[in-house]
């Protein structure tokens, strides 16, 4: 063999079997990816466009009203959570404020005012009604189809 630094050796390849057959994208992706895959199809950046193709999803497979829960504590939260603010004016602000601890109905989803869902809440202890994004939120009732299908769509709106 040449001391040739550019010099290549070919390697064999395997033989192919009858079974093989060509790698799809969709081999590599998760379950949720497949599910959002199945919504958005290739077009599936996080655009206002394809918030209003979620939508139409959703508004087929949700069933409406639904319980729900922060996924995390909201923006306005933070301060609080972290133990930065009185946590006696937290609570005071939690009563006029939605919180990701309490329990809500996810009574209607609107058109995205930006790339993110609206969600129309109920909250359940005082009846009192918000809207913020849907991505906010996720089902209480984990074993429920509807837990699998708002998670999908928090997975989309986060990371795509």
């Amino acid at each position: 063999m040449p001391n040739n630094p550019l010099h290549l050796t070919v390697l064999p390849q395997p033989a192919k079997s009858k079974e093989s057959r060509p790698v799809s994208q969709r081999d590599h992706m998760d379950k949720s990816e497949q599910r959002i895959h199945a919504v958005l199809g290739d077009d599936n950046e996080r655009t206002p466009k394809n918030a209003r193709r979620y939508l139409v999803h959703l508004k087929k497979h949700l069933s409406l009203p639904l319980r729900v829960t922060g996924i995390e504590d909201f923006l306005w939260e933070e301060p609080y959570v972290f133990g930065y603010r009185d946590q006696n004016k937290y609570e005071e602000m939690k009563k006029t404020n939605p919180s990701y601890t309490d329990e809500f109905d996810l009574i209607d989803i609107l058109d995205p005012e930006s790339d993110d869902l609206v969600a129309k809440i109920r909250r359940v202890s005082d009846g009192k009604t918000f809207q913020m994004g849907l991505s906010w939120f996720g089902c209480v009732d984990k074993k429920s189809p509807d837990y699998v299908t708002l998670n999908d769509y928090s997975v989309w709106y986060v990371n795509y």
